[in-house]
């Protein structure tokens, strides 16, 4: 059974490579976080693959479902986006972004043989990425004066917490991702240390 404190994504970018009546279709996996990282990536592979007739991707970012796109460029419509959510839906996976760049070959494939195309190039660039486990977050900034520096940092390492920020002068500042599942305790023992400051933070986990 799921872990429900936990999500799955991949670790490292993969890319998949189908073929059909002379048209490629060159599928790029990647571990995403935010809607901007997204757009970066889509800049570079239509900058790398320039005459590319259609640049098709999904995404999917975030634990509570909402936040995915499915875009067809210019492909009939639920043609392409729809098949490569499918495939990152079908897997369990959040976090990640799957472009599939078309060079076309000269035959059109109809409406299923696109859907096959795009499901089947997406599924060869997941196919032997790894994936990874990963606690779902919540971030929190913490405060604190330099001498409670050793305390704040064994409590933050204990959470299992992910540290995005760090700011270590005679004032220090941390901004960490602490797992939902190890919040209430967490956040009260270092809300405890004297002279620590803990807001909840608004950066995108």
């Amino acid at each position: 059974m799921a872990d429900r404190n936990k999500y799955v994504t991949i670790t490292t970018a993969g890319t998949g490579d189908f073929r059909d009546r002379g048209s490629k279709f060159l599928a790029f996996s990647y571990p995403v976080s935010s809607a901007i990282e997204v757009k970066e990536r889509l800049q570079v592979l239509k900058k790398e693959h320039p005459k590319a007739n259609h640049h098709c991707y999904a995404y999917r970012i975030g634990t509570d479902g909402t936040q995915y796109r499915a875009n067809d460029d210019g492909e009939p419509s639920g043609s392409a986006g729809k098949p490569i959510l499918g495939q990152i839906d079908s897997l369990g996976l959040t976090n990640i972004l799957v472009v599939v760049v078309r060079y076309f070959g000269g035959s059109l494939l109809g409406v299923p043989g696109l859907i096959n195309a795009y499901k089947t190039a997406t599924a060869l660039s997941l196919e032997n990425v790894p994936t990874a486990e990963k606690w779902i977050e919540e971030a929190y900034v913490i405060t604190f004066d330099y001498p409670a520096i050793g305390e704040v940092l064994y409590l933050l390492k204990h959470a299992e917490a992910t540290i995005f920020r760090q700011d270590l002068q005679l004032f220090c500042t941390i901004t960490a991702g602490i797992p939902q599942v190890h919040i209430d305790p967490y956040v009260q023992r270092l809300s405890e240390i004297r002279g620590v400051t803990v807001k909840p933070g608004a950066i995108a986990i």
